[in-house]
């Protein structure tokens, strides 16, 4: 039986490392690395007329903000600010936590926001038809 030859991504991987003399593992830490710190942002969709969220505010489906799953440890307290950047387009903006949300965060749907719809049409995220959900890394600022 004939040995396969390298895929496509191990050449690339092999040739940055030589280029930038980096270890070829180092790379690929690094982009396993990255993937890990992926998430799901999803959105809030129609709320009722004064709703009030987890901290008491008065919901504002058009404002900066966001739930954390409550299957996030540690939680993040109510007002910390995170920069959350779509994955797929750069678009980067600051939320701040001001609700928690019910989702749970698994392997299969690794869940970590809830955007207000606004906060997820302004990173790009579709409201119609809906996407559902836009992939993101998160930055905890304070």
């Amino acid at each position: 039986m004939a040995a396969q030859p390298p895929t496509r991504s191990a050449l690339l991987q092999a040739a940055l490392a030589v280029a930038l003399a980096v270890p070829a593992g180092l790379l690929a830490t690094s982009s396993a690395q990255a993937a890990a710190d992926q998430c799901w942002a999803t959105h809030y969709g129609p709320q009722p007329p004064g709703a009030l969220t987890a901290s008491g505010e008065v919901f504002d489906n058009n404002a900066d903000t966001a739930a954390t799953s409550l299957t996030r440890q540690p939680q993040l307290p109510f007002g910390t600010r995170v920069q959350v950047t779509n994955v797929a387009n750069g678009r980067s903006l600051v939320v701040r936590i001001n609700d928690r949300g019910t989702f749970a965060q698994t392997p299969q749907e690794p869940k970590c926001l809830d955007l207000t719809d606004g906060a997820f049409g302004r990173l790009g995220g579709s409201l119609n038809p809906d996407a559902g959900h836009i992939v993101v890394t998160q930055k905890v600022l304070d």
